[in-house]
């Protein structure tokens, strides 16, 4: 009972408290970039189109910290000229203007239906750069941008975007926690479950088809995979005691999730369909919170094996694991980045949790929060930009977003709700 009391404790003691740029973070480089708003191509239009289109893109644009966008009040004449060719594109005008960089657009909507044109112009080079058609409905219009921008940001730095993407989280606004699932900007708010219980640990599979979470539904810590196109639910673990913290191998393989059915909280590897396949991490202490590195060959954890909750890592396979935490004395919930040169994770130090990375050798640690507040539970876009996080100062947990290098900090999750436990799915 003490272990297992003190495995639910590493689990809720932080609720309780064409040419590219060498640009991949921001504060490196900025680039100068004009966005025209989108013109009509068709008879029958609707200008809140136009400017839904231009108010999402701007916002991934202006979050990413890559650009340095161009005040429309200075444009010139071209940007109300339908240009998706580069002949069609006074290129002279925007040089004078400073951009190096130009988007354009047309949309033409009949019904429902939406058709979106959308360009990359390449300035200096007075070229294009590239560029999409995009067929769909209304309703879309906002995937749509999302995708564009992801574009803009692959055709520049060659890592595409992750604003068309979900951010899974936890809410208790039914007077139960329960699933929910939103846009990587905040929009588009959709319940998942209805367990009328406690719901945890949300974490999407690599194909961004399925969900895991544990669920107290039946009256024990189970896990769940629920299929996100239909909301059909499977129960992937109902072993006796604890089946928590699951994470989805990055190759689709299976998952690692602690369990407790041999008493104390151990690392397991389940394939798809929850068959036990082996223990990844197991000690005389507990162990929870597992993460993968993007290849699959190693996996982060957290241990009290020495004492205090500190963060390990191990190679698949192998019995041997090394500390990757020396500093602070409770350091838990590892994140490891898509790109595999950090992890992040959450101390408590001070009378606060606070949000670091640090890389897998254990050098370079770094600070990303500070208080006053808690922020806890860091979740990586698919492109290593930006966390996710639970942040907390008031009472009430709210979901933040901020880039990798601590800037650009402001809440996603609905206003006036609790949301904690963030999950970030790869490409939608």
């Amino acid at each position: 009972m003490r272990l297992l009391l003190l495995a639910f404790l590493f689990m809720f003691t932080v609720s309780a408290q064409a040419q590219q740029i060498e640009i991949s973070a921001p504060g490196q480089q900025t680039i100068p970039l004009a966005l025209t708003r989108f013109l009509p191509q068709s008879a029958t239009y609707d200008p809140k189109i136009a400017l839904e289109i231009e108010a999402v893109l701007r916002n991934d644009l202006n979050f990413s910290g890559i650009f340095d966008l161009i005040d429309p009040a200075a444009f010139l004449s071209d940007a109300g000229k339908i240009g998706l060719l580069s002949i069609d594109v006074d290129f002279e005008q925007w040089l004078m203007l400073g951009a190096e960089s130009l988007i354009k657009g047309t949309y033409s909507v009949h019904g429902d239906a939406l058709v979106i044109e959308a360009r990359l112009f390449d300035v200096q080079r007075r070229r294009l750069s590239t560029g999409r058609r995009y067929v769909g409905q209304v309703k879309d219009i906002r995937r749509i941008a999302h995708k564009f921008a992801d574009l803009v940001l692959e055709e520049l730095t060659g890592i595409p975007g992750p604003f068309n993407t979900k951010i899974a989280y936890v809410s208790d606004r039914t007077g139960k926690r329960e699933l929910y699932m939103m846009d990587s900007d905040g929009f588009g708010d959709l319940r998942l479950t209805n367990h009328r219980s406690i719901v945890l640990n949300p974490d999407f599979t690599p194909d961004a088809k399925h969900i895991v979470y544990t669920s107290y539904k039946n009256g024990n810590p189970d896990l769940f995979r629920q299929e996100l196109s239909s909301g059909r639910e499977t129960i992937l673990s109902a072993r006796k005691g604890l089946n928590v913290t699951a994470r989805n191998e990055p190759r689709g393989d299976g998952l690692a999730v602690a369990l407790s059915v041999d008493g104390n909280s151990e690392i397991y590897k389940l394939s798809n369909s929850g068959q036990l396949q082996g223990k990844l991490a197991s000690s005389w202490g507990i162990e929870i919170n597992p993460t993968w590195s993007p290849d699959g060959k190693q996996i982060a954890f957290v241990s009290d094996r020495q004492g205090n909750p500190n963060i390990f890592i191990s190679e698949v396979g192998s019995k041997d694991s090394v500390r990757l935490t020396l500093n602070g004395k409770y350091n838990t919930n590892p994140a490891w980045s898509p790109r595999g040169d950090r992890l992040a994770f959450t101390r408590f130090q001070n009378g606060f949790f606070d949000i670091y990375t640090i890389r897998p050798d254990g050098s370079d640690e770094r600070r990303l929060t500070f208080g006053p507040g808690n922020s806890e539970h860091p979740a990586w876009s698919s492109d290593g930009r930006f966390l996710v996080y639970t942040y907390d100062q008031s009472g009430r947990k709210t979901v933040r977003i901020m880039r990798v290098d601590g800037s650009g900090i402001h809440q996603l999750s609905p206003p006036g709700v609790d949301a904690q436990q963030p999950a970030w799915s790869l490409q939608w």
